[in-house]
C-alpha cells in the first residue's frame, strides 16, 4: 500500500485537544502539531476542542478514529476513552482502566509496589495531616504534588516543615488529593514506549535542579541528553523496567515513564504519562527522532496503533 492509500485508509481522523484541565494550553499545542502532521501526510484530519462542542459535537463529526491529544483530566483519565468505547470509535493510547490508573499517581505506585517494582515511598496528605509524622516517614527533602495533575502542575520540593504545609496548599489548588513522595537525589530520565518498541532514554538536566512547569515548557536552558549517557547494560535495564511498569498498569499504544536514578545506580519509577506531550519541547518526539522516526512518521505510528488494535 502506497503512502496516499495508507493515509486514506485511516478515514476521517479527529484530533481531540484543548479541553478544560489545567494542561489546556499544552494540549492545544500538542493537538495543533499532531493535526498539521496528519494533514501533511494526506490524512483527512480535523481538530476538535471538547470545551467548545462537548461529546455531541465530536460524535457529529463522524470520526473513523480519534487521536487523543488531551492532557490531564477529561482526556487522559479514562473518561473520554470510555465514551469512545460506547460510541465504537477507535482511539489512540491506553484504554479506560490504564488511563484512569495512570492519571492517579498514588494508585499507579500501589500497582507497581504490588508487582515488586521500585517506586519511592509516598503518603497521601490532608489539611489536618501530622506534618511531623510525614517528615519522620519520608525525611527531608521530599516532593509534594497533586495526585491527578500532569505537566508538573502544583509540584514542589520541600525542605522544611513550613515549606511542607505551604506545598500542600499549593498542590491542593489543583486537586482535592495531594501526595508526598520520598525525594530521590540523582539523575532524571524519561523513557517513551511506542507499540512494542522502547525508544531511547532521555536524561533531563535542569540548571536550577528542579524540573517544574517552567523548566518543562518555557525554559530554553533545560538540557535533554540524547544519548542519555548510560552504558548499554544500564540503559537496557532501564528499558526493561519501563516496559514492565507500563505493562503492569495495562498501558497500550504509546506512553512515557519518568524515572529517577539514585547515587547507588538504582532506578526508581516516578509516574506514567498515557497521553504524553507532542509540543516542540516534548520528550517523545525527541526520543523518536533519535531513533530515526521523524515527527510525521511518529504521529502515523501512534495513529496506527489505534486503528490496527
Amino acid at each position: 500500500m502506497d503512502a496516499s492509500a495508507r493515509s486514506a485508509s485511516f478515514g476521517r481522523v479527529v484530533v481531540v485537544y484543548g479541553g478544560t484541565s489545567g494542561e489546556r494550553e499544552v494540549s492545544l499545542k500538542s493537538g495543533a502539531a499532531v493535526l498539521e502532521a496528519l494533514k501533511r501526510q494526506g490524512v483527512d484530519a480535523l481538530g476538535f476542542d471538547p470545551r467548545e462542542g462537548g461529546l455531541a459535537g465530536l460524535e457529529a463529526l463522524a470520526p473513523s478514529a480519534v487521536f487523543i491529544a488531551l492532557h490531564g483530566r477529561g482526556g487522559e483519565d479514562g473518561t473520554l476513552q470510555g465514551a469512545l468505547e460506547l460510541l465504537g470509535i477507535p482511539y489512540t493510547g491506553s484504554g479506560v482502566l490504564a488511563s484512569a490508573l495512570g492519571m492517579d499517581k498514588e494508585r499507579t505506585k500501589q500497582v507497581w509496589r504490588a508487582q515488586g517494582l521500585p517506586t519511592p515511598e509516598s503518603i497521601t496528605l490532608t489539611a489536618d495531616a501530622d506534618w511531623n509524622g510525614v517528615i519522620a516517614a519520608l525525611d527531608l527533602p521530599m516532593i509534594v504534588k497533586p495526585v491527578h495533575e500532569g505537566s508538573t502542575l502544583g509540584i514542589s520540593i520541600v525542605r522544611s516543615r513550613e515549606e511542607l504545609e505551604a506545598a500542600y496548599r499549593e498542590a491542593a489548588r489543583f486537586d482535592a488529593r495531594v501526595m508526598a513522595e520520598r525525594f530521590v537525589q540523582g539523575e532524571e530520565y524519561t523513557v517513551a514506549l511506542l507499540g512494542d518498541e522502547v525508544l531511547p532514554a532521555i536524561r533531563v538536566e535542569v540548571p536550577g535542579g528542579f524540573y517544574d512547569y517552567e523548566a518543562k515548557y518555557l525554559s530554553d536552558t533545560t538540557q535533554y541528553h540524547l544519548p542519555c549517557g548510560l552504558d548499554a547494560e544500564a540503559e537496557g535495564a532501564l528499558a526493561r523496567l519501563c516496559r514492565q511498569a507500563f505493562s503492569a498498569m495495562g498501558g497500550q499504544g504509546w506512553g512515557r515513564i519518568d524515572v529517577m536514578r539514585d547515587g547507588a545506580g538504582m532506578f526508581w519509577l516516578i509516574e506514567v504519562n498515557t497521553v504524553p506531550g507532542m509540543t516542540d519541547h516534548s520528550l517523545v518526539p525527541q526520543a523518536a527522532a533519535h531513533a530515526g522516526i521523524d515527527f510525521d512518521a511518529l504521529v502515523l505510528r501512534i495513529l496506527n496503533t489505534a486503528v490496527s488494535a
